[in-house]
């Protein structure tokens, strides 16, 4: 790493957002480290990125959100290419249709979008030099969520995949607002974000056979990943922390039981303890 060198992280750039906002950041000049849990997709599009962009520096690592182990690794692999980072965007995300639990024993879709994220964070955060960004991609999603955490490390509760969803993006939120207190003063904001409706591979088997119905609704992946480019390079928003941000790059309200400390609180210590840094 040279010096004035700026470094982003980025988990999730083999689709949609996640590989528009990948392209973004290259494009400002940012060495990219891609954290994918298919590096051979990775290292595809990290050579697509270095015809495109020209000086491009592209690394590729394997990481599965959804493994705690596979985090840590990761993250080590990280701190020896970049001791120093800039930026981290947590991108990645799933929907899982039926009911899966991680190789930790908790339910997957909230061990991919909460806990692996939560794990990579705090682990990457004390090498983040200021001024830094956190960007966490969320979803409106969280306006429908509940904090049932009981049910995470429960193979036998019940499961539906849209309240599973929301559950995860509103711990994104909480946890994006709990950061954002931690990091006052130190010079590293915490944002997050909602993307908008976006016609990736994430939507539903089922809405994917209705997309044509509603199609004009939905987002480009290109405008999908505006706000996570904003938050991520704009002077605009350089001193915003502890913020949620609608598809319009405007700050929203979130959930009120997203902004309740108490349950911040009860949800760090909470996933804290299930990723082993209690």
């Amino acid at each position: 790493m040279t010096q004035g060198e700026q470094v982003a992280v980025i988990t999730g750039t083999t689709h949609g957002i996640g590989r528009v906002t990948a392209r973004g950041l290259a494009r400002a000049g940012l060495r990219l480290v891609m954290l994918c849990r298919n590096v051979g997709l990775g290292e595809t599009l990290a050579d697509a990125l270095r015809r495109e962009v020209p000086g491009a520096q592209v690394g590729t690592i394997g990481c599965d959100l959804g493994s705690l182990d596979s985090v840590r690794r990761a993250a080590a692999a990280v701190l020896r290419v970049a001791p120093q980072v800039d930026l981290l965007v947590n991108n990645a995300g799933i929907v899982s249709t039926r009911h899966r639990m991680s190789v930790d024993g908790f339910e997957l879709t909230f061990a991919t979008n909460a806990l692996g994220p939560f794990l990579l964070t705090e682990l990457l955060r004390g090498a983040m030099r200021a001024p830094g960004r956190i960007v966490n991609v969320a979803s409106c999603a969280h306006l429908r969520g509940t904090l049932d955490l009981a049910t995470v490390a429960d193979p036998h509760a019940r499961y539906r995949p849209v309240a599973a969803y929301n559950r995860s993006k509103l711990a994104n939120v909480m946890h994006t607002l709990a950061l954002a207190r931690r990091l006052d003063g130190s010079g590293i904001t915490a944002n997050c974000l909602h993307p908008g409706i976006v016609a990736t591979h994430l939507l539903p088997r089922w809405l994917q056979l209705l997309k044509p119905l509603f199609s004009r609704q939905m987002l480009s992946e290109e405008r999908g990943a505006a706000t996570s480019l904003y938050l991520a390079l704009s002077p605009d928003v350089a001193a915003s922390s502890g913020r949620y941000y609608d598809e319009h790059q405007q700050p929203a309200a979130p959930l009120p039981a997203a902004t309740d400390i108490g349950l911040q609180e009860s949800l760090w210590r909470q996933s804290a303890r299930w990723v082993g840094l209690a």
